[in-house]
């Protein structure tokens, strides 16, 4: 089964923006009354046996079950019937609210480190979606909206043939409100093979990422916008919280920032489009990039995006290209050498240049470069490849097992 996500900018009427408001508003007062129903349940079962807090205490009886989503979803229809505002948004959007607070709580006791749910303001309850839209709800340059009806869009590009469209989602941000739909179809994609040439992926320090035969500098994106941000938000600071101008400005900032990313994005997908051109393999280091945003070069690492590329945007362009991706072991990638593979000791930071400590190797070049040999040579190890410069051999398995005939990496550099 494939999915994809198309996303277009949509033009809505004045009253369609009203009704965005009002289903935002809506849902988000039924997130947060959901989220405090759970919470107080937990609340009353942290009182100790033989006494109370001295301020105050939830009463729930012993009796009564933790409020999951079946037991909030049969709340709803019932609350449906005393506070009438709430038939004012469709029902499976009410749904799909329950549903998203069921996975953030689920989320939460499966990986603590995410921290408990929230409540959620204006600013932070920003989407709802459709989960079931109309047979026919696709047009060329409009899309029809459950209970709703037919809204204008941006169409950017067309829709996918084949697909149907099962989900539909109103995102609304800075810049306007954008229209998330996900197509689905039935037939399976098999799994990539790998092929001849591979190419490994080191993401440096010194350069964004780096292949076997260059560098590749990142833009530094958020730096080039950084003046015009300390302007507004040094503006900002000498403005009322939440007067007119102070809104103003924060939706300048936003805008701003959302600028950024988009340019980000789309340098992501040119590069990655760039890097699997005439390439069948595909290479990366396993890294756990949320430490890197937290260590020495923390600034550096989310300018760059380089988590979102390596484990987002990579293997999606290779998947739709059917080229083969996978992950290698990151350990002593720049502790061996590329050409002899022997142990050269560990290097500090400032060290950018690989020098071989084999004295029958003696290899020098660019640290980036030789761990993206490195890491190739692992991911060719990895899928059966033995490589041996000068001469293309086959697979440990011989004969046509699985099909595949590794090149040198002198014939791969000279193909690229």
């Amino acid at each position: 089964m494939i999915t994809y996500a198309y996303r277009y900018k949509i033009k809505p009427t004045p009253n369609q923006i009203r009704q965005f408001e009002q289903y935002l508003s809506i849902c988000r007062s039924v997130y947060n009354f959901a989220h405090s129903e759970r919470k107080a349940w937990i609340e009353s079962r942290k009182c100790q046996v033989d006494r109370c807090s001295i301020n105050s205490e939830y009463i729930i009886p012993a009796e009564k079950p933790f409020p999951n989503y079946n037991i909030q979803a049969k709340a709803l229809t019932e609350a449906k019937k005393k506070l009438p505002h709430l038939k004012l948004v469709n029902a499976q959007c009410l749904q799909q609210v329950l549903k998203r607070l069921d996975r953030a709580w689920i989320d939460f006791f499966k990986m603590p480190s995410r921290g408990f749910p929230r409540f959620r303001n204006a600013n932070r309850y920003r989407s709802f979606k459709f989960p079931k839209p109309n047979t026919v709800c696709l047009d060329a340059g409009r899309v029809k909206l459950p209970s709703i009806g037919w809204i204008k869009i941006r169409q950017s590009r067309p829709y996918p043939v084949g697909f149907t469209p099962k989900q539909l989602q109103i995102v609304r941000k800075s810049s306007g409100y954008y229209l998330v739909i996900y197509f689905e179809s039935s037939e399976s994609v098999p799994d990539a093979v790998p092929g001849d040439k591979s190419i490994g992926l080191d993401a440096g320090i010194e350069s964004f990422v780096a292949t076997p035969t260059q560098l590749i500098k990142s833009p530094r994106f958020l730096n080039h916008k950084a003046r015009k941000l300390k302007l507004l938000q040094r503006r900002l600071k000498h403005k009322t919280k939440g007067s007119n101008n102070w809104k103003k400005l924060q939706n300048k900032i936003a805008r701003l920032h959302e600028k950024v990313a988009n340019t980000r994005r789309d340098w992501h997908f040119k590069l990655a489009h760039q890097v699997t051109q005439n390439i069948d393999n595909i290479f990366v280091e396993d890294i756990d990039f949320k430490s890197w945003s937290k260590g020495l070069f923390c600034k550096q690492s989310l300018d760059s995006g380089i988590g979102g590329f390596i484990n987002t945007v990579l293997p999606y362009v290779a998947s739709k290209q059917g080229k083969f991706y996978l992950k290698v072991d990151k350990n002593g990638t720049s502790q061996e050498c590329c050409k002899c593979h022997a142990y050269t000791g560990k290097k500090e930071l400032g060290q950018r240049i690989h020098v071989c400590t084999n004295p029958a190797c003696l290899h020098t070049e660019s640290r980036d470069t030789c761990s993206a040999k490195v890491i190739q040579h692992r991911g060719e190890l990895a899928v059966g490849h033995t490589v041996k410069q000068g001469k293309t051999v086959k697979n440990a398995c011989g004969g046509d097992a699985t099909g595949i005939v590794q090149l040198s990496l002198f014939n791969l550099v000279g193909s690229r």
